[in-house]
């Protein structure tokens, strides 16, 4: 008799636990489709202010880490594909405006070029180091010309890029990232430095606190007018 009643509660059970699944499953589309959402509303928005005339999506995949071996599609498919890794350090549309503007800036140097862009593509894959760069800098200025605040740059490449020992064959280490992003707002928006509304932000305090030697370098070379270029470290 037991047994009997054993099975019979576990056969209706069953039920309940199938509805509480797929109440989990809603729950994970809808708040998928709301980051998707976000992704194109924003990305959209810098397409548009920007004068993109090369289509670009953007795609939220929500893998935590992604894989080594996977290729990125920026290039080969203009797809902005913006992963779980990578999102969970964004905490607002301007931090988000600078991840799909750099972004945006290397899908769209895709498009002009020798064999429909193919060309310029190589060149891109094949100096990764220089254009990391040129792409945080582009990726800059399409913030300012969407309305966004570009010292975002500067929190979420802080928070979200390790400091390595130094430069490797294919990106440059953080902090000089960080020293040219910083330069180019100071010389182009500086506006935004003066009126700083990321001042308080604690990820932007950590910036001031450990690039305190570049800065001291791109002081000196604003107050000589030099035109040669700080070393930064």
């Amino acid at each position: 008799m037991l047994k009997k009643l054993f099975f019979l509660g576990l056969f209706m059970a069953l039920p309940l636990a199938s509805f509480a699944i797929d109440d989990v499953k809603d729950v994970d589309i809808q708040k998928e489709s709301a980051i998707q959402k976000r992704l194109t509303d924003v990305g959209t928005s810098i397409l548009n202010a920007n004068k993109i005339d090369g289509r670009v999506v953007f795609v939220y995949d929500k893998t935590e880490v992604k894989e080594k071996l996977k290729l990125d599609k920026t290039l080969l498919d203009r797809q902005v594909i913006v992963y779980g890794y990578d999102y969970k350090f964004i905490e607002d549309d301007n931090e988000l405006a600078a991840f799909l503007s750099r972004r945006i800036a290397e899908a769209y140097r895709s498009y002009p070029g020798l064999f429909s862009g193919y060309l310029n593509s190589v060149k891109i894959k094949a100096a990764p180091k220089k254009y990391q760069i040129i792409f945080d800098k582009i990726g800059v200025d399409y913030m300012v010309r969407a309305g966004y605040n570009p010292v975002a740059m500067i929190t979420l490449v802080n928070k979200s890029y390790p400091q390595k020992r130094g430069d490797s064959l294919t990106s440059n280490v953080t902090s000089k990232r960080l020293a040219k992003i910083y330069e180019h707002i100071c010389i182009k928006y500086p506006y935004y430095l003066v009126n700083n509304e990321y001042y308080h932000n604690k990820s932007y305090q950590n910036f001031l606190l450990t690039s305190v030697n570049n800065r001291k370098m791109l002081e000196e070379k604003l107050r000589t007018r030099s035109r040669k270029e700080p070393v930064y470290e």
